[in-house]
């Protein structure tokens, strides 16, 4: 330790990353959620996270976990918010670090998942969680929706081939409101962002709609996207 430093040595927190990861199924927004393996509140629905290493950065700590749970890598990660009430832990004086993680249900490790205990919920029906774990939950989602406002979110949680009908419920989930179908599609064509495929899906019209997946190229705008259609509570 630094000679300078020496005196704080009675300065000490414990150092946690929590993640709350977001993903999209069967028109539904959901959230992963575990049961706490430890006590306090054993056994309680909360946010998957960890300690983070002396070695570590709080975006390596999140990253490590969030392989750990579902056996992917390469996650959309954003971090929220600093959670830093001295009291907000019962077991100690903990700071946590709060990040959005975003990831395409299909290709996690289901396994992983099951071996972990942990569950994916439907925002409507996310239970009770430890802690200070529902305000994390509020402002991580409010952070979500700020992001779908400037970017054409979509890329990370839906499949690499979708309809512009998916598309638009994956957004009525996010902001819980309808958005206009013909609006919504001449909104996001303009956007230029998508390319259209030579293929159909069948599954809900004779006529079919066209399949798109995201260009490779930054969706990232300093107007918002859905400026007369978006208002937040």
């Amino acid at each position: 330790m630094n000679r300078n430093y020496e005196k704080y040595e009675d300065v000490k927190r414990l150092l946690a990353v929590d993640c709350i990861i977001f993903g999209y199924e069967n028109e539904q927004l959901k959230l992963l959620l575990f049961k706490r393996i430890i006590e306090p509140s054993k056994g309680r629905w909360s946010l998957i996270g960890g300690w983070i290493k002396e070695s570590e950065s709080a975006e390596d700590a999140a990253r490590r976990v969030l392989t750990y749970i579902t056996g992917l890598k390469d996650i959309y990660l954003e971090q929220v918010k600093v959670f830093s009430e001295p009291d907000r832990d019962p077991g100690g004086n903990v700071l946590t670090v709060a990040f959005n993680a975003l990831i395409r249900i299909e290709k996690h490790s289901k396994e992983l998942i099951k071996e972990y205990g942990a569950r994916w919920f439907a925002i409507s029906e996310i239970p009770k969680l430890i802690f200070d774990h529902d305000e994390m939950l509020k402002v991580a989602f409010e952070k979500l929706r700020m992001k779908a406002t400037y970017d054409l979110i979509g890329r990370q949680l839906l499949p690499e081939k979708f309809t512009l009908t998916h598309l638009r419920r994956l957004y009525n989930e996010i902001f819980q409101k309808e958005f206009d179908p013909g609006n919504f599609r001449k909104k996001v064509l303009s956007l230029k962002l998508l390319e259209r495929l030579d293929e159909k899906d069948m599954s809900e019209s004779k006529k079919g709609a066209y399949y798109y997946k995201f260009k490779d190229v930054e969706n990232s705008h300093l107007e918002p996207i859905f400026k007369s259609s978006i208002k937040h509570e």
